[in-house]
């Protein structure tokens, strides 16, 4: 009989490590569902860049315009009968 509540005993032991220490316990999914909740925050922000890239390039599709605006101001580019000042700020 001690062999069997001895045996009974491990068991137990065995499930109880498993349920709060081993993979699939609590601290287990506790740490999945934060990399979860994480993860998503991550796509959701991503998923915003890609929509903002998306209207640029359709804008920059159809629009001379919107063309003309990146040509000013990321290359200083001017039109023709347009004055270029340069200012500078006294130190």
């Amino acid at each position: 009989m001690k062999w069997l509540l001895a045996i009974l005993l491990a068991v137990f032991l065995g499930l109880q490590y498993r349920l709060w220490v081993g993979e699939g316990s609590y601290a287990h999914r506790a740490r999945l569902q934060q990399d979860i909740t994480r993860q998503q925050a991550e796509n959701d922000r991503l998923r915003e860049r890609n929509r903002a890239l998306a209207v640029e390039v359709a804008d920059l599709k159809n629009g001379h315009k919107v063309i003309e605006e990146r040509a000013r101001q990321d290359m200083g580019m001017i039109k023709e009968g347009e004055t270029f000042f340069m200012t500078q700020e006294e130190q």
